[in-house]
């Protein structure tokens, strides 16, 4: 079976701090596709899709001209100011870059902006239109309260496909279910939405977590999306605060058993690619 991770990361601190990390955090070092590379292999992943980390314009091309050198790299999504008024041109200059043809979507981190409705704002809806004139996703990377403008968002916006990101980052740590689940079947209702059984391990106790913990809320997003509809990711190297590469690999093929083979090709590959346009 082929498998995509349909989301990792990777940073280099020489070149560019990465902010959000403590200081005293175990991924304060640098995470390459060298480093990579030999566990996906390991874990039997063929391709992956590189996920922007921070909001600084730089990263994107450094993003495509690293998956144009490493062919694993299969897909990269970005970063760019979707407010900037000339974001379609943007949008098209990323595209003739280097391993341009490598942009399948646009990411910005929504859970680190104070308006629970940044999504909604005239000017990032704009944006938002933009990306999909272009052809391309957008992948959500928000926190469970900011998925109701989610939801408003994708339906004001049907021709763009929304891709959520660690189901939304569910509060499994508490044990709690809503209003989490209820909040995500009415994103998963939409047509246009998809999302990633990824960075499940690190909202939960990243020394104790059990696959048991962690079934309730994969088999929501199942039931909700559907396996036509979620696809695997990593979320390496930050998943390495609580498994290793392959546990999580494992991990999803645990929380995927009940389904059948074609299913399960569904959510390790052909959803992504897709969505990814692979």
């Amino acid at each position: 079976m082929t498998v995509v991770d349909a989301h990792h990361h990777v940073w280099d601190l020489s070149v560019r701090d990465q902010d959000w990390i403590a200081e005293d955090s175990p991924l304060r070092r640098d995470f390459t596709m060298d480093d990579l590379a030999p566990q996906a292999r390991a874990a039997g992943v063929d391709r992956t899709i590189l996920v922007q980390t921070i909001t600084v314009p730089e990263e994107t091309p450094e993003f495509l001209a690293l998956a144009a050198r490493h062919e694993p790299i299969a897909g990269v999504v970005g970063w760019t100011d979707l407010t900037r008024a000339d974001i379609g041109d943007e949008l098209a200059r990323l595209r003739e870059l280097p391993g341009g043809e490598y942009l399948k979507g646009i990411r910005h981190q929504v859970q680190g902006e104070p308006d629970p409705e940044w999504l909604l704002r005239p000017d990032v809806r704009r944006g938002l239109a933009a990306v999909a004139d272009a052809g391309l996703v957008y992948d959500l990377v928000v926190l469970p309260r900011q998925l109701t403008a989610c939801v408003r968002a994708a339906e004001s916006l049907p021709q763009l496909t929304f891709v959520l990101d660690h189901l939304g980052k569910p509060p499994i740590a508490s044990g709690a279910l809503e209003p989490w689940a209820s909040a995500l079947r009415s994103l998963a209702a939409l047509p246009n939405t998809v999302a990633k059984l990824s960075g499940l391990v690190t909202e939960a106790d990243h020394a104790s977590w059990t696959t048991g913990e962690l079934r309730p809320y994969a088999d929501t997003a199942l039931d909700a999306f559907g396996p036509g509809r979620l696809m695997f990711g990593s979320d390496w190297p930050v998943c390495t605060l609580a498994a290793s590469y392959g546990q999580v690999v494992s991990l999803a093929e645990e929380l995927t058993a009940s389904l059948d083979a074609s299913e399960r090709e569904e959510v390790f590959a052909g959803t992504a690619t897709r969505v990814y346009g692979l």
